[in-house]
């Protein structure tokens, strides 16, 4: 991410002051009236910063690497006359010249086709969008990765740490409640009531989650811990630095999540924090008997669509679906006969029938 947004506070970011003025204001728009959470909004800046700069060079013909150029005195003038025509050229250039996969382009294209239904709509300073009509890249919908029942009781039992109470709470909450990482990070001991927790998600939608079992010790253990910090800094934050007393930050939880991955023997596996949040999906899917709705408001998901995915990982149903075909049980006859138990007539007929199939489908060739 751009360094607009503070690690230390996840929730601020710098004036932007390198793009023009009509993306600075949709920028807002979208920060304020659409509730867009700052890091959203930052990679909004990214994408469109970058289609300007690819349009400035174009159009010019620029020496200058465009990833350098400086496009934020460019006018509405500028804007208007952005075509149909370039904005396939953009995409073509992120597929051959920056090997932009089909799903970031289809996100860069997403940004370029919010900027311009609101400059049509919200702000009528354009009477025509030229990216209304282009399609989104059509993107491959993969299984999400998640770790096994096994490994997940693998990497719970081998946890080494320095503060292992933090580490072990962190992983137990990321396998039992399902939550993002930065919805992690933002947890304050305040939100907790009872045996819920309120999480803050997308867009800054809550959402009551409640604990297990294992979920309430965890914390037990690691808040009497984290009561015995020297240095608490951050009062507020449930997970702090051992060190500095500070909330943790997206990265460091990024770190701790590899190391615990590592000490299990899990890493090299392409398992991370959100792969974790699938894991803990999947298990309440797959074990639990968890239906759809409820899962979706486990998550935080917007539609249940989006949640449907993991009715396509259940390999229970899979499997019990191909063992009741009738067919299951069918075993081969275990009886075998050479050409030498054949009788001498029989062989003779055979070879009959060959040759004259030979000479019928060289009849209809010909």
């Amino acid at each position: 991410m751009s360094t607009y947004i503070d690690p230390a506070h996840p929730n601020r970011h710098d004036p932007y002051t390198d793009i023009p003025d009509v993306v600075i204001r949709y920028l807002k728009y979208l920060e304020t009236i659409l509730n867009r959470s700052p890091r959203t909004v930052n990679a909004y800046y990214i994408d469109l910063r970058g289609f300007f700069r690819f349009l400035l060079g174009f159009r010019t013909h620029a020496d200058t690497p465009w990833n350098e150029l400086d496009v934020h005195e460019l006018d509405l003038a500028f804007v208007r006359a952005i075509t149909q025509e370039e904005i396939y050229e953009y995409l073509y250039y992120l597929t051959n010249e920056c090997a932009n996969k089909p799903t970031a382009r289809a996100r860069k294209l997403a940004a370029v086709k919010g900027l311009f239904r609101y400059l049509v709509r919200k702000e009528n300073l354009l009477t025509y969008d030229p990216a209304e009509d282009i399609s989104t890249p059509s993107i491959k919908r993969a299984l999400p990765k998640y770790l096994s029942l096994e490994e997940s009781l693998e990497l719970l039992n081998n946890i080494q740490s320095d503060f292992f109470e933090r580490d072990y709470c962190i992983i137990t909450l990321f396998l039992n409640c399902g939550m993002r990482l930065t919805e992690l990070v933002t947890i304050d001991l305040s939100d907790f009531k009872e045996d819920t927790i309120r999480i803050v998600g997308k867009g800054n939608k809550e959402r009551l989650v409640y604990l297990n079992n294992a979920c309430k010790e965890a914390l037990r253990r690691y808040c009497d811990a984290r009561a015995a910090l020297p240095n608490l800094t951050d009062k507020k934050a449930l997970f702090v630095s051992a060190r500095t007393g500070k909330r943790l930050s997206n990265r460091r939880v990024e770190q701790i999540v590899e190391r615990c991955l590592k000490t299990a023997g899990l890493s090299g596996r392409g398992y991370s924090p959100h792969k974790l949040r699938h894991t803990a999906a999947t298990l309440m899917y797959r074990h639990g008997n968890v239906d759809m709705l409820a899962l979706k408001e486990i998550l935080g998901h917007e539609h249940v669509s989006t949640t449907e995915i993991y009715t396509h990982i259940n390999t229970q149903q899979l499997k019990d679906a191909v063992s009741s075909s009738p067919l299951s049980r069918v075993k081969a006859a275990m009886v075998h006969r050479s050409d030498k138990e054949l009788p001498e007539h029989q062989e003779e007929s055979n070879l009959e029938d060959l040759d004259d199939n030979a000479k019928g489908t060289e009849s209809e060739e010909t």
